[in-house]
């Protein structure tokens, strides 16, 4: 059976709505509005079509009009829109964090439409949390960006001798013969305009889950523990292992500070190669040249582990879908997208890896994004990215600027105790 046929139950009684209405131009508007979503996202450009393809087989089937609006200012546009009495049906919101404070706020509305087993089946339990706000399911989970990665040239590796590692140490045994080789083993650039830092942030996010494991990871970004807490200052110290480390990395600190973060892989390509590994999630692969072959010329392993009672966890960030409005039609593109049809369709289009179990991996039109989608699919751990989950102030603030600080030479304690003083009472 069709996946949607299991909603269309709900617009049949919507023409039956529709008859009461006196006029015939009342009708017709009511009747179109009824047959109408309006959607706002962050997807836009190439990005937007894929998803609106995606969207077409419910537009199809069931003739309502999905009306999706992209936008860059998202963050800044939502609450404008809510507040004014103009919010969308439903938004794709680029992180949980805003989305739980909308519904917190009594803005949204929970999804318990949607039976709990069918959202089971579909996502781990780590998503399903991550969707809930104080035991109620609020968002479907649709896009998710995979950061525990790191690319390396399979040619380079082949060349030199060297093998892919299977554990922190490993790693690092392989940075030292890599500098021991007259080489330099990491690309690594954290400049990013207003957003400088971001990079370090996510590299000590990967660390906690490895060293300290996912309930004190969970203290830590709801403040629980605070920010100078000494796990955090154990992860910090382990990513200066790295970034601090002038032998280990390209141009030596000041080369972290000032290499843009999209340009900062490019020694992977070069002739002899300028680094041999480069940590960074799934979506830096449109930053690479454009004659790089995406699993020829670069391929992944997953970042190993430190601590093996916490195996491999696996950082994220992700798009979730959830509802302002309670209508039928609304209702009806909740389901549908809880559903595989909408995931795999934008995963064949490429670009794009989904949360969502039902998933077929073989729908992935390249091996790495295969990849990929399997080291999600198969993660034991899940969380989210941890500055994204916490207070503006400090997640998109304190936690970037003390990045920038710590690799540009304050010490730790100091770095620390900054962030600390600025988590907001």
């Amino acid at each position: 059976m069709n996946q949607i046929n299991r909603f269309r139950w709900i617009l049949l009684g919507l023409p039956l709505v529709l008859v009461a209405c006196e006029g015939t131009n009342d009708t017709a508007q009511e009747e179109n509005e009824a047959n109408t979503v309006t959607v706002l996202g962050v997807v836009i450009g190439e990005q937007q079509e894929k998803l609106e393809a995606a969207l077409a087989p419910f537009e199809e089937e069931t003739g309502i009009d999905v009306v999706y609006e992209g936008t860059d200012a998202f963050a800044t546009l939502l609450p404008v829109r809510v507040d004014s009495g103009n919010a969308p049906d439903i938004a794709m919101f680029p992180q949980p964090g805003l989305m739980a404070d909308f519904a917190r706020e009594g803005a949204l509305v929970p999804i318990t439409f949607i039976p709990s087993g069918d959202l089971a089946a579909a996502y781990s339990q780590d998503w399903i949390d991550l969707a809930t706000v104080e035991g109620e399911p609020y968002g479907v989970w649709y896009r998710a960006s995979v950061k525990s990665l790191v690319w390396y040239s399979p040619a380079a590796f082949d060349a030199a001798g060297y093998d892919i590692p299977t554990s922190w140490d490993e790693m690092l045994a392989l940075s030292d013969q890599i500098v021991a080789d007259g080489r330099t083993p990491w690309c690594l650039g954290m400049e990013s305009g207003d957003a400088t830092g971001w990079v370090g942030t996510d590299w000590v996010e990967d660390i906690m889950l490895r060293t300290a494991g996912p309930e004190v990871y969970d203290q830590w970004i709801t403040h629980e523990i605070p920010f100078d807490a000494p796990p955090v200052k154990a992860a910090f110290e382990r990513f200066g292992e790295i970034a601090l480390n002038p032998d280990y990395v390209v141009g030596g600190t000041v080369g972290v500070l000032s290499t843009p973060f999209g340009d900062s892989p490019s020694g992977l390509f070069t002739d002899p190669p300028g680094c041999y590994m480069h940590r960074q999630a799934n979506f830096i692969a449109s930053f690479f040249p454009e004659d790089v072959v995406v699993g020829e010329d670069v391929s992944i392993f997953q970042l190993p582990g430190i601590d093996p009672e916490y195996g491999q966890p696996v950082l994220v960030a992700g798009d979730i879908f959830a509802m302002f409005n309670d209508t039928p039609a609304a209702q009806a593109l909740m389901e549908y997208l809880a559903t595989a049809q909408p995931h795999e369709v934008w995963a064949g289009l490429g670009g794009y890896i989904s949360p969502h179990s039902g998933v077929d991996l073989a729908v992935y039109p390249d091996e790495i994004t295969r990849q990929q989608a399997e080291i999600l699919a198969n993660a034991e751990v899940v969380r989210f990215d941890g500055s994204d989950m916490m207070p503006g102030a400090v997640g998109t603030g304190t936690f970037w600027t003390g990045m920038t600080n710590y690799v540009g030479g304050t010490d730790v304690d100091t770095v620390l105790e900054d962030i600390e003083g600025s988590w907001p009472e």
